[in-house]
């Protein structure tokens, strides 16, 4: 029991992901709103992101340039790559989003999914 705990204690930042992966899965499942289920879409990007740099990190790491020092332990750079070009992926979807969630307030006058479902009287 003691190991798993230390295991955990060292290993934080992939809990903190999961914590937040779990609380925008929620958010999604629970709320009918579509600006709220946006906002928990964003919460699992960004954890995933967490996830991803945690993933690259060394501990007593330095960065990834050359310095000449031979055995020195350095941080993998792919992933922060990666997170780069996902957060720039994830503005641009949420700027779009966001420009439909509009469209559709100022069409049916109100954000609920189910209201909307309702207003468009699609057959069960």
């Amino acid at each position: 029991m003691l190991e798993l705990l230390q295991g955990l204690a060292n290993n934080y930042f992939y809990c903190y992901a999961l914590v937040l992966f779990i609380i925008g899965f929620y958010t999604i499942l629970s709320h009918s709103n579509l600006l709220k289920k946006l906002i928990g879409l964003n919460i699992m990007q960004t954890s995933v992101f967490l996830f991803f740099v945690a993933l690259a990190y060394v501990k007593d790491g330095k960065a990834a340039i050359i310095t000449g020092e031979e055995g020195a332990l350095y941080t993998n750079p792919l992933p922060s790559a990666l997170v780069l070009t996902g957060i720039v992926v994830t503005v641009s979807v949420t700027a779009f989003a966001l420009v439909l969630l509009v469209k559709l307030y100022s069409y049916y006058g109100t954000l609920d999914a189910d209201e909307i479902t309702m207003l468009r009287g699609n057959p069960e």
